[in-house]
């Protein structure tokens, strides 16, 4: 066995489940990510196991990145997402592997390439309500995809933390709330509105009386996927296109939920810090970009602003009759 798989296994049970404690969700995507360096440098003929650390040079590194632009489609963001997690094993093997410095020194001089900022997409009122009135509220499965919606929309809960909600994770009663574990393995708790409570009271009520079974279930009784989920978002849009025809035009996905509640606390006033921790940003930065996609609010600061060939309103003066009283008081 080569140098490189060994130090590639402990990177991973070394830093990422005993130092770092990662997620599930990170061990996977860094996975993943080296998945897919080694097969794309199966040209070069040298079976992964047989790879050394000297063989990840910046060229092949290079070349890898390329090829998930220009062979795979990947963004620029996902560019960038897969160099950090190379990086953070280059940057483990630098301690462990000095004889290799120079090849790691060159891998981790790789530049991030810089990314186009888009606007979030999100839902207006009339594109949020018909959503949530797409699904067929007869059957089980109906009912069960409204709530997600609905909760969706109301809490701005990311799609992982939606489909790891349990039974168990609603409090009922005159302040009602869900708890549930975030990104970062971050405890959060958020309130909920009267409607939303009466929602999930019918909605548990349906399901088995199993408290740490998933809120939303499959006809099997195991959680619903990422996958699933976007798969009833696109189902629903398209239905509720119907009625509101503003959605064909728009690229909808689960995420675009998140971003209706965020956009939603906005328009109704909430500074951005308080939307911050709402959404349980790690800073106030990310925030910031439903300040830029808000374009109602744009056009209510261009009101105050007068324009640049019309004149500022005149001001009041007094007639001479009264200056001239004052002046003699």
């Amino acid at each position: 066995m080569s140098d490189l798989a060994p130090l590639l296994q402990r990177f991973f049970t070394d830093k990422l489940d005993r130092h770092l404690n990662a997620s599930a969700h990170t061990k996977a995507a860094y996975a993943d990510t080296f998945r897919l360096m080694l097969y794309a440098q199966r040209a070069t003929g040298i079976a992964p196991s047989a790879l050394t650390l000297a063989d990840l040079d910046a060229d092949l590194i290079g070349g890898f990145l390329q090829h998930l632009e220009t062979e795979r489609g990947n963004s620029a963001a996902t560019r960038n997402a897969r160099r950090a997690a190379l990086r953070s094993f280059f940057t483990y093997a630098s301690y462990r592997a000095p004889d290799a410095i120079a090849t790691i020194s060159q891998v981790l001089a790789i530049p991030a390439k810089r990314t186009k900022k888009t606007l979030v997409s999100f839902l207006t009122r009339p594109e949020a309500e018909a959503l949530i009135a797409a699904p067929n509220t007869s059957t089980w499965i109906g009912r069960r995809d409204r709530l997600l919606l609905h909760l969706g929309i109301q809490t701005g809960l990311r799609v992982s933390e939606l489909t790891s909600l349990r039974a168990d994770s609603i409090q009922i009663g005159p302040h009602s709330q869900l708890e549930c574990v975030g990104k970062g393995r971050k405890q959060r708790v958020i309130p909920l509105q009267k409607n939303t409570a009466g929602l999930l009271t019918a909605w548990i009520s349906e399901l088995p009386l199993t408290p740490d079974g998933p809120l939303f279930p499959t006809t099997t009784g195991t959680a619903l996927t990422r996958a699933a989920v976007g798969k009833l978002v696109a189902r629903h849009i398209a239905t509720a296109a119907e009625r509101c025809p503003s959605l064909s035009g728009k690229n909808i996905t689960p995420h675009t939920l998140r971003h209706t509640c965020a956009m939603t606390l906005l328009h109704a006033g909430i500074d951005t810090a308080s939307i911050a921790l709402w959404l349980e940003h790690s800073t106030i930065q990310t925030t910031q970009v439903y300040l830029h996609a808000d374009l109602e609010l744009k056009r209510r600061t261009l009101e105050r602003v007068p324009a640049l060939d019309e004149r500022p309103p005149a001001r009041y003066q007094a007639s001479d009759a009264l200056i001239a009283f004052l002046a003699n008081r």
